[in-house]
């Protein structure tokens, strides 16, 4: 992995709310956008900004069910990324 891609996912990694995300979806194994952000008490369009942010960085996958979206953590993670949310 380049050090700039590091660098990237460790910014997105350095905030409360996406590492809430994270924890959340690590405890379902995956969430839709409403289903986290009533659990994280955040609204819907924030949320799916976090949620946009960790999905461009490969974070976390999108699968489109119909009008819902499901978030599930990405098995292709660095294993940095894998070390911080093993701890979450």
């Amino acid at each position: 992995m380049d050090t700039k891609n590091l660098e990237k996912q460790l910014k997105a990694l350095a905030n409360r709310r996406r590492l809430a995300i994270l924890k959340h979806i690590k405890s379902h194994r995956e969430a839709s956008v409403s289903e986290i952000a009533g659990a994280i008490k955040l609204s819907f369009k924030s949320t799916s900004r976090h949620l946009g942010v960790l999905a461009a960085l490969d974070i976390i996958e999108r699968e489109q069910r119909s009008l819902q979206a499901f978030y599930r953590i990405s098995p292709t993670n660095s294993q940095i990324v894998k070390n911080i949310v093993s701890v979450l």
